[in-house]
């Protein structure tokens, strides 16, 4: 894996005088390599690049009045939604491009294909032409990362029903916008496209409102957003979706009983789990916990000497920083 993790991880073990190759088998749009994982292509900085945009539109409407800046009025503010996108696809672009910039500077070798820990340090590569290669390491670290968790209620089509990564790829403005999920994604997707004109209504199964966070943070955080236009229902439990042509229909139940609200678009946004499809071979000798996770000691090593496994995929909170400084450590 070439995320946070991983990169991070390949570069430093390579500037430490290891010969060192990075597996990863995400492309882009073009089907081009495309390196840096979830957090460069799908996910923190995309993220980001939208909620700038956003904000200079939420600023140009309400926000320049108070600076003494004239002319502009409410009315004649535009958002060109294509141009928005094709900016953060152009940024997205610029820093996977840097990652295989960097990977030739400090002499990884990157190469392209599914990766599979076999026994005794051995990984075995599956490239996109359906060619097998196995590949062997005094040391193997383990990032593959995390994807979206998929819900029955809500299978998502990445047309009317999407993950975060098709939240990130609307060609306009939905006018109503469900979010299933008031989780940190959900509400900074939610966020995005509320301050561009959608109507936007979060759907919560937990009564408490981001939970993980201190309770000043949380409560000053929903206050906010509220004030920002996000309709929140706490203790709103999806219970079943039906797609009509370009909306969709969804039930769920909250304190008064059976309930029924239509969309646009909706994201569903109920967190991530760890990818660990075809990783490990059954006599790898690396095991997963009740979770799904990649069981590891406070080194990051399970219990196969030589094998560390870093980010996503283990213990901890899903956060690019995290991923890198225990790529670094291992």
């Amino acid at each position: 894996g070439a995320g946070p993790g991983g990169y991070v991880a390949a570069i430093k073990a390579a500037q430490l005088g290891l010969t060192t190759a990075c597996i990863e088998k995400y492309t882009d749009k073009e089907g081009k390599l495309a390196l840096g994982g979830t957090c460069l292509n799908v996910g923190c900085i995309p993220s980001k690049a939208l909620l700038d945009s956003s904000w200079k539109f939420h600023e140009a409407q309400d926000g320049l009045a108070i600076h003494g800046i004239g002319g502009v009025n409410r009315e004649n503010v535009t958002i060109d939604v294509p141009a928005m996108v094709g900016r953060k696809a152009n940024i997205v672009k610029g820093l996977t491009s840097g990652v295989a910039t960097l990977f030739k500077a400090n002499g990884v070798t990157s190469i392209q294909g599914h990766g599979k820990l076999l026994m005794g340090k051995k990984v075995e590569v599956t490239k996109p032409d359906g060619s097998v290669e196995v590949i062997e390491a005094e040391n193997v670290i383990l990032a593959p990362g995390s994807r979206p968790i998929d819900i029955p209620p809500a299978p998502v089509d990445q047309n009317v029903i999407v993950d975060s990564t098709g939240a990130l790829e609307f060609q306009s403005v939905p006018k109503r916008l469900g979010v299933i999920g008031a989780g940190v994604i959900g509400l900074e997707l939610g966020s995005v496209w509320s301050r561009l004109g959608a109507q936007v209504t979060v759907l919560e199964a937990l009564h408490t409102f981001l939970m993980a966070a201190d309770t000043a943070v949380s409560k000053e955080a929903l206050k906010t957003l509220t004030k920002q236009g996000l309709d929140i229902k706490l203790g709103a439990r999806v219970t079943g979706s039906k797609v009509n042509g370009e909306e969709v229909v969804v039930n769920y139940t909250d304190a008064n009983g059976e309930q029924t609200i239509t969309f646009d678009k909706l994201i569903v946004a109920v967190g991530r789990r760890p990818v660990t499809t075809d990783l490990l071979s059954a006599d790898c000798g690396v095991t997963l916990d009740e979770r799904g996770f990649i069981a590891v000691d406070e080194q990051c090593a399970p219990d196969v000497p030589g094998v560390y496994a870093i980010g996503d995929v283990v213990r901890g909170m899903m956060l690019a920083h995290k991923a890198s400084e225990e790529g670094i450590m291992v």
